[in-house]
């Protein structure tokens, strides 16, 4: 019998005691020593049963590759989502197929537990983009320059912009955790209507209003602001706020991480207030969505300080089950040609059918009218990604004319993809 000269092994976790084998690779990975407090936060939503290493006979793990288990607002619906993260390999075993042995593992792996779809934060965009994942949901981070910029009422007439404008309603100033359950109540809310969106458990909702002193970098604790109107709880922020102080007087910052709104009056006395906080100058924003409201609400845009990055990236793990997961925007019917060279399951011809209230995708001989990669549906799946752009990038082809433009109206969505958590 042969005997294996290998020295990688793969196996998944099995306890949460284990949670310092996949840090120890990332931290090697990322050149950052995390933290005991943030090492403490990260194992609040640790799943050892999702996080795969390869270990080698003698140095131990030297790659990682993990996943939480969390559901994702799609247009339309909600689908179990592999969230991955944690992945890394040791610098001194790099370039060994160690990422991608990890990679097509947990692809198979989150296609056995029926998540339709992966998603993820990426380091570096190539990277991913080799195992299928295609860019889905941008992010709009703002630095917004408060001095420059005023919030018009949009109730008013342009010609008569009152600078004192308020929604009927009231703020209310508050510690997270004691206020933990609005939060939750808002959230939820807003939750089903914004593509990206994760879902969060008592264990998420414990990692965002947790906020030790030592990861808060020269800022205040987090705050909730919450705005009450006459049906309740219409809204919340939360934020803090840097002191700096110069010679030419007080330039404080303002860093928001979150502003959920139920309504239009909430967002708007959200915004307001945090864009007019005594002895502040900046308002800074990293997650903003790309179809952000407040860009339409100021007397001058470019005042906030819009810089355009990347978000999410969507793997579709099944295709049948992630197309009829979803609604769509416009009435399709359309026979689609996938390639996908990690999951042959996924290849071949679908015929998608679908409108606002339903959808099936099922194999078929027909004829093809479109033709794409698997990455470029994954970049499709959350209505952000136009389908004119990719057709007209050659990414994906148009075999059946007109079926591009049909298409096209049917995979956008009202409210663009955004995201609120990293993972």
């Amino acid at each position: 019998m042969a005997v294996s000269t290998d020295p990688y092994r793969l196996r998944t976790l099995t306890t949460v005691d284990e949670f310092a084998l996949s840090f120890g690779v990332l931290a090697d990975a990322f050149g950052d020593d995390f933290s005991d407090v943030a090492l403490d936060r990260s194992r609040l939503v640790f799943e050892p049963d999702r996080n795969h290493v390869v270990e080698h006979s003698d140095d131990g793990p030297v790659a990682t590759a993990g996943a939480y288990t969390r559901d994702v607002t799609v247009p339309g619906g909600t689908v179990a989502a592999a969230h991955v993260t944690l992945v890394g390999v040791r610098q001194t075993h790099r370039r060994r197929g160690l990422l991608t042995r990890l990679m097509r593992h947990q692809l198979n792996d989150v296609r056995r537990r029926g998540e339709p779809i992966a998603m993820l934060w990426a380091s570096e965009g190539p990277i991913y983009q080799r195992f299928g994942y295609g860019l889905a949901a941008q992010r709009h981070s703002m630095t917004i320059s408060t001095r420059d910029v005023g919030l018009t009422d949009p109730k008013a007439s342009r010609a008569r912009q009152p600078r004192d404008a308020s929604p009927a309603g009231r703020l209310r100033d508050a510690s997270p955790p004691e206020v933990r359950k609005d939060l939750q109540s808002v959230y939820e809310r807003v939750l089903p209507t914004r593509p990206g969106w994760s879902s969060r458990d008592n264990h998420w909702w414990d990692l965002k209003v947790s906020d030790p002193p030592s990861l808060r970098d020269g800022h205040t604790a987090t705050r909730a602001l919450l705005f009450e109107g006459p049906a309740g709880v219409g809204g919340y922020a939360l934020w803090r706020r840097k002191t700096i102080s110069g010679a030419n007087g007080p330039h404080g910052e303002i860093h928001v991480a979150e502003v959920i709104a139920a309504t239009p009056d909430a967002y708007v006395a959200l915004w307001r207030f945090l864009l007019s906080v005594d002895l502040t100058r900046t308002v800074r924003c990293r997650l903003g969505a790309a179809d952000e409201p407040l860009r339409y609400l100021v007397g001058e845009p470019r005042a906030l300080g819009v810089q355009v990055g990347d978000a999410l990236w969507v793997r579709v793990v099944d295709v049948p089950a992630a197309l009829s997961a979803r609604r769509y925007a416009a009435g399709i019917d359309v026979v689609l040609e996938v390639t996908d060279d990690l999951l042959p399951g996924n290849a071949g011809r679908w015929r998608l059918t679908g409108n606002t209230d339903g959808a099936t995708c099922a194999p078929t001989t027909d004829p093809v009218a479109l033709s794409c990669d698997i990455a470029d549906l994954g970049a499709l799946y959350l209505g952000g990604t136009p389908l004119g752009a990719l057709t007209a990038g050659g990414r994906v082809r148009e075999l059946r004319p007109g079926a591009a433009a049909a298409a096209a109206a049917a995979f956008g969505w009202y409210r663009a993809p955004s995201a609120l958590d990293t993972f």
